[in-house]
């Protein structure tokens, strides 16, 4: 464990905030010596892309490796891999949802045309596992099953309402997708993150897989408080749309088992109103996804009690967690 200066009263944020400028130097570094050919106006897109962000799961990396005894040298690189990784998959992600904006500027597939963006997330996907299978091969499996499983997770949400309806018509949909999403959606990648800063720290496997639980349970935890912001928004407003619905199914399909018959009509709606028995039910999924990603993040407080005893970082992990769900939604 990493001695001398006293971490318990620092908090993660404060540790992020501290590590971004590094961060976001090294990734454009990385960034312009992939893409170093590209026209000005694609270099500046992904600078934008990849800029702007909390840098979450490379602060991640650096965390672990220093509260283990690494340096912030090691986990550098590392750090870098992770971040490329996550740009890659909003680049994806913005093309399949049709999302036209990403942080408040234009999506990568608005300016660059869908065949060139996919592409372009193609290239930083690959060239993540080669840096990291050139620094060792630890780092260029972990990142490799991060990237299957993360393409894993994406095939199996649903996307076309009209096919929802008829998955959900004739009970198609498998009874335990929403946590197979959250963890190869979100969690994967979290979890990742810390093996890696365990692997840049120098330990064993019986702690690279704590430190990829705690990690895969603070992604599980930040996912369902995402989904939470999108439900608790619907009942704000009172009303939802069928692509909204089909994005928010399997969580609803989770939490809320009597609400099968009451949103397959809905999927054929342009827009719905958010009342009566359907805004109850409503209520009752974010009231039971609130008590599960508690119930998450107290689970990866336990995963991390079993590594930092006496500590100067204890508390900081301890923490950590908790603060991550937090910081969902803040600049």
């Amino acid at each position: 464990m990493t001695k001398g200066r006293n971490h318990q009263d620092e908090r993660f944020r404060a540790y992020c905030l501290r590590l971004r400028p590094i961060l976001e130097s090294a990734v454009g570094q990385a960034l312009q010596g992939l893409f170093q050919e590209l026209p000005s106006r694609s270099a500046a897109l992904l600078k934008d892309t990849f800029q702007g962000g909390k840098m979450l799961r490379g602060s991640l990396v650096c965390l672990i490796s220093e509260s283990l005894g690494g340096s912030l040298e090691a986990a550098l690189p590392r750090s870098v891999a992770v971040e490329l990784i996550h740009g890659a998959t909003l680049i994806h992600d913005d093309f399949v949802d049709q999302d036209r904006t990403r942080r408040n500027k234009p999506a990568a597939w608005t300016l660059e045309g869908a065949r060139k963006a996919v592409l372009m997330g193609d290239v930083i996907f690959a060239s993540a596992i080669e840096m990291m299978s050139e620094l060792g091969r630890e780092d260029g499996l972990s990142v490799s099953r991060a990237i299957a499983r993360l393409a894993k997770g994406a095939f199996q949400e649903p996307i076309n309402p009209l096919d929802l309806a008829g998955h959900l018509e004739t009970n198609a949909l498998p009874g335990r997708l929403y946590d197979v999403i959250i963890d190869l959606k979100t969690g994967v990648l979290f979890g990742t993150a810390c093996e890696l800063g365990a692997i840049a720290a120098g330990q064993d496997d019986a702690v690279r897989n704590v430190c990829y639980r705690y990690g895969r349970l603070i992604g599980e935890a930040y996912q369902m408080a995402d989904d939470l912001m999108e439900i608790r928004r619907h009942l704000a407003t009172g009303v939802i749309g069928a692509r909204e619905i089909t994005v928010l199914a399997p969580a609803l399909m989770s939490f809320g088992k009597d609400l099968q018959a009451q949103v397959v009509p809905l999927l054929s709606q342009e827009r719905a109103l958010l009342q009566g028995p359907l805004a109850r039910g409503f209520e009752a999924v974010r009231k039971g996804m609130e008590r599960e990603k508690e119930r998450r993040v107290g689970l990866a407080r336990l995963e991390a009690s079993t590594l930092m005893a006496d500590s100067p970082w204890d508390e900081m992990i301890d923490q950590t967690p908790r603060e991550v769900v937090e910081m969902l939604g803040q600049s």
